[in-house]
């Protein structure tokens, strides 16, 4: 998807309404990670840094369909503010007479954020004449919210649409992800390995399908494993399982044609605590027991496995890695990755969510190749190669 970025357009004098994701943690109104925020910088400095009125949408949260002040955007802008070293300005509403004259009276290389986008249930719906009010605030328009940018939404969709004829553009954040997750998807180095992990395989299903056909190995953890032990005849004791998709588990592992690895042992044990007393299971899980991580033998075949790769791409944790005794397989794991960057050369890619969540904070986010930012969005993107709020800009 080779897209022009908002650097190649002379932005000078131009109000740039620009699509980001604050969609930050709070808690009492205090920003408890503002990684969203500092992502987002590069794009905006430049077109700041190049005399254009920058006018930031974003949702926080989820409000019901209207203003909740725990959701409001306005820590956002004191953050930006005090990284970029410069007022923001801030509206307490995205549309509207009083917007619209905040956003006409803006200066070159000013900033203005508007308030949470979802106080308006027509944002998710993408309601058409929303859409317009928004798009009335830009000349220019970018998009550099990648964690959105699977969904449809008035923001994302609707205004771009309402301004066909002007620059459309892309952030340098989408760019970057465009460009990992692009050649992971197109072009990848071989071997290529897939990791998956999590709860569930009805969220992968089509993901497990589509690196089916691109992957050389699919390594499985997380409570999904034992849905497809299930589908292998398997006993899973009280380990959380899809019961309604193990014949689909079942196809996925008869078309697979042996790329797709199991766990050959678990931790399990009768409670999800920090002082849990655990045990190693290889073959059946009793039935009093519930697995919880992928077991010292699985981790050290995936370790054997994301050695020898040269695309890694890793979405979803291997076991609880929260609660300390379980968190040796996603540990494991983040380490063989981080080590493959930096010994092998592999291009490696945290599909975000809680994969992004456990490398962070085992502090090796720094030594892969890339952490996206989306969640779903990286999921979708590697099911589908694609985003219509993409297809539709330059």
């Amino acid at each position: 998807m080779a897209k022009k970025t908002v650097a190649d357009v002379d932005v000078r004098g131009k109000r740039v309404l620009m699509r980001v994701d604050f969609n930050v943690p709070l808690d009492g109104g205090k920003i408890t990670d503002d990684r969203r925020i500092v992502q987002a910088l590069p794009t905006i400095k430049s077109v700041v840094d190049r005399g254009g009125k920058l006018v930031l949408m974003s949702h926080l949260g989820r409000p019901k369909g209207g203003p909740e002040p725990k959701y409001s955007l306005k820590p956002a802008a004191e953050r930006l503010s005090q990284l970029l070293g410069k007022p923001v300005a801030f509206a307490d509403d995205c549309i509207g007479p009083q917007v619209e004259k905040m956003v006409a009276d803006l200066k070159d290389g000013q900033v203005l954020l508007l308030e949470n986008l979802r106080f308006h249930k027509e944002e998710e719906k993408n309601d058409p004449n929303f859409a317009k009010q928004l798009a009335k605030h830009g000349e220019v328009y970018c998009n550099d919210a990648f964690g959105t940018a699977h969904r449809e939404h008035a923001s994302t969709f609707g205004a771009p649409q309402a301004l066909a004829g002007k620059p459309r553009m892309i952030g340098m954040l989408i760019q970057k992800e465009l460009k990992f997750l692009g050649e992971a998807v197109s072009n990848p180095r071989r071997p290529f390995i897939a990791i998956l992990g999590g709860a569930k395989v009805s969220d992968k299903i089509a993901v497990i399908e589509q690196l089916l056909t691109k992957a050389d190995q699919l390594l499985i953890g997380g409570a999904m494993a034992y849905t497809f032990f299930l589908a292998q005849g398997k006993q899973v004791g009280k380990s959380l399982v899809e019961r309604d998709k193990v014949e689909l588990a079942r196809q996925l592992l008869a078309k697979a044609g042996g790329k797709i690895h199991l766990p050959i042992d678990n931790v399990v044990s009768n409670e999800m605590t920090d002082t849990a007393k655990t045990q190693i299971v290889e073959g059946d899980i009793p039935a009093d027991l519930e697995g919880f991580d992928i077991g010292p033998k699985t981790a050290a075949a995936y370790v054997a496995a994301i050695a020898g790769a040269k695309t890694i791409i890793w979405n979803g944790p291997m076991g609880v890695f929260e609660k300390k005794p379980f968190a040796a397989g996603t540990l494991a794991v983040a380490k063989a990755v981080a080590e493959a960057t930096g010994k092998n050369g592999a291009t490696t890619i945290i599909g975000g969510g809680d994969s992004a969540a456990a490398i962070e904070q085992m502090g090796l986010a720094d030594k892969v190749s890339h952490v996206s930012t989306g969640g779903g969005a990286s999921l979708e993107f590697l099911e589908s190669g694609h985003f219509a709020t993409l297809d539709i800009l330059d």
